[in-house]
């Protein structure tokens, strides 16, 4: 449900991160045009976001390399993540009213077009 008033945008209230894991920029099967059009398609829903008062910029893109430091011993591994599609490829915090109310917000993202997910998480605070 999207606001289109002032008096529906005073109820999103809340600020939740839509985490999005895997999709098109892990896939390496993809043509540049293919991407570029993806690319594209988020860029209109995170544009659609921001004027409609849900998010207050484009989010954080993450790119590929990095490491994870797990345990007690400090052992670093290449890598934060086991599979592709678990790959966190970046986030958005947004504001909606209820946390099914940013469960909506979050189906409408172009995640799932190659076989992306989203996690939707409450920000305290």
């Amino acid at each position: 449900m999207m606001p289109e008033s002032g008096s529906e945008e005073l109820a999103l209230r809340r600020k939740f991160m839509l985490i999005f894991r895997g999709g098109a920029v892990t896939r390496h099967d993809l043509s540049p045009s293919e991407l570029q059009a993806h690319v594209e398609k988020w860029y209109r829903w995170s544009d659609g976001l921001t004027r409609q008062g849900r998010a207050s910029d484009a989010g954080t893109a993450l790119d590929n390399p990095g490491a994870t430091i797990r345990g007690v011993e400090r052992v670093v591994t290449d890598g934060p993540y086991a599979e592709s599609k678990d790959l966190v490829t970046g986030s958005l915090v947004i504001k909606a009213a209820s946390l099914e109310d940013a469960i909506d917000v979050a189906r409408t993202c172009p995640a799932y077009e190659f076989g992306g997910s989203v996690e939707v998480r409450p920000v305290q605070g």
